[in-house]
């Protein structure tokens, strides 16, 4: 039997799950300095949640997952974080409100699979459940704004308004039942161009007039529209995220967001000259209503897409969380000859909160710095007779090849200066 994963899943080790660690840990540090507390849930769903009205729409369902449970349960992986935390809403209505929570899990997508696109991948999401103000759209925008900066990218950030995006297809002169579509054959702009946007909306029977007025609308320098709410919603996002500092911000009337549930802003933020955005998101503030099924529950949120972060900083090196060590140790101990007094020191180097280890196997020196190298330890400290005698330990910094003697507690300094 041929031994493969699964179609569009991949395993993650070495320098690669490090570096994945590294921009969790930053992530869930930033989250929890903004007021965001962490919230968990089950992979799986019912297929009733995930395909409610106000859930994800009939684009995502067609890459949902489904199964059915031996008690003929109709199931499914859950394609994002959102709809599970409606769910999780109408299932404990007596929540605080404002409710701040973050969340990091992975999500399944049953769709084409290619070099930037697979089928199982982790989203890293915050989201504000409970007010109307849009200084809670502009606190998505500094979080991803400090995010990016704090690992060394400079952040481009576009930003739009669905009222608008609506107000728009209106004021063109298309059909409210055409809407939907014409979202998403926007939606691909990045991929197809205008070009193809336009070929789409053609094939779909959208007059040639109607699709030339969209796109000089879209285009437009100074927009005029019959409902101006979603331009005036704008404005103050812009206003509040300018208190927040962000920088780099574009409005992008262009800008769609392809799932059902967004009523409000919507935002992705790219990296340089990076296609594909790295994170993204908007307000929804009617689906959680519609899974508790009375009351008004205003929400916006951002999501990250961790491979697409690790592969950002796997392919620039940028700073921060970047490494080329395939292990999360410090310092390898390579005893000679004396490996219970090894472990002794090892112990106080655990305990002093360094990432230590040692050899097991009792091999020899050059197999053991062949190991280190390979693994790319940053120190390695032998331990001898000789150096028990003494109380001080031989340090070599695998990077430089310096050598040095350190006390017990000078070599704790050290590491952890």
């Amino acid at each position: 039997m041929e031994v493969l994963n699964a179609k569009g899943t991949r395993d993650y080790s070495g320098e690669e799950a490090i570096i994945r660690e590294r921009i969790v840990k930053l992530l869930r540090s930033i989250f929890e300095m903004y007021g965001f507390s962490p919230l968990d849930g089950p992979i799986l769903e019912r297929y009733e949640t995930l395909s409610a009205k106000y859930a994800g729409g009939a684009e995502i369902l067609k890459e949902t997952f489904r199964l059915v449970d031996q008690g003929k349960r109709d199931l499914g992986l859950r394609y994002d974080l959102t709809v599970p935390l409606a769910r999780f809403l109408a299932m404990n209505p007596q929540t605080k409100l404002p409710f701040k929570r973050y969340q990091i899990g992975k999500v399944f997508r049953d769709g084409p699979v290619s070099s930037n696109r697979i089928r199982e991948f982790t989203q890293c999401d915050v989201d504000i459940v409970g007010t109307r103000s849009l200084a809670a759209d502009a606190e998505m925008l500094a979080i991803a704004y400090e995010f990016l900066t704090k690992i060394g990218i400079k952040p481009i950030i576009k930003v739009n308004n669905r009222k608008v995006l609506n107000t728009i297809i209106d004021d063109c002169g298309i059909e409210k039942e055409s809407r939907d579509f014409v979202i998403l054959a926007i939606d691909k702009f990045d991929k197809i161009e205008e070009k193809g946007v336009k070929e789409e909306l053609f094939a779909k029977g959208i007059p040639p007039d109607k699709i030339i007025k969209l796109f000089k609308l879209l285009k437009s320098d100074n927009l005029k529209l019959s409902d101006e709410q979603g331009l005036i919603e704008l404005k103050e996002v812009l206003k509040f995220a300018g208190l927040f500092g962000v920088k780099n911000i574009k409005v992008d009337y262009s800008l769609a967001r392809g799932l059902a549930y967004y009523t409000g802003t919507v935002f992705e933020v790219y990296a340089g000259d990076v296609k594909e955005a790295i994170t993204a998101g908007g307000r929804y503030d009617k689906m959680i209503g519609e899974f508790m099924g009375s009351g008004s529950y205003p929400a916006v949120g951002i999501s990250f897409g961790l491979e697409r972060v690790s592969n950002l900083v796997l392919n620039s090196k940028n700073p921060g969380v970047y490494t080329e060590s395939k292990t999360v140790t410090t310092v390898y101990i390579i005893p000679i000859g004396i490996f219970d007094e090894a472990v002794n020191v090892l112990n106080e180097l655990r305990k002093a909160g360094i990432n230590s280890d040692i050899d097991l196997s009792n091999r020899g020196i050059s197999r053991n710095l062949d190991y280190a190298d390979k693994l790319k330890i940053p120190y390695v400290l032998f331990i001898g007779k000789q150096e028990l005698s003494k109380n001080k330990f031989k340090l070599r910094d695998m990077r430089t090849g310096k050598e040095e003697l350190f006390s017990i507690k000078n070599l704790i300094k050290k590491l952890t200066e």
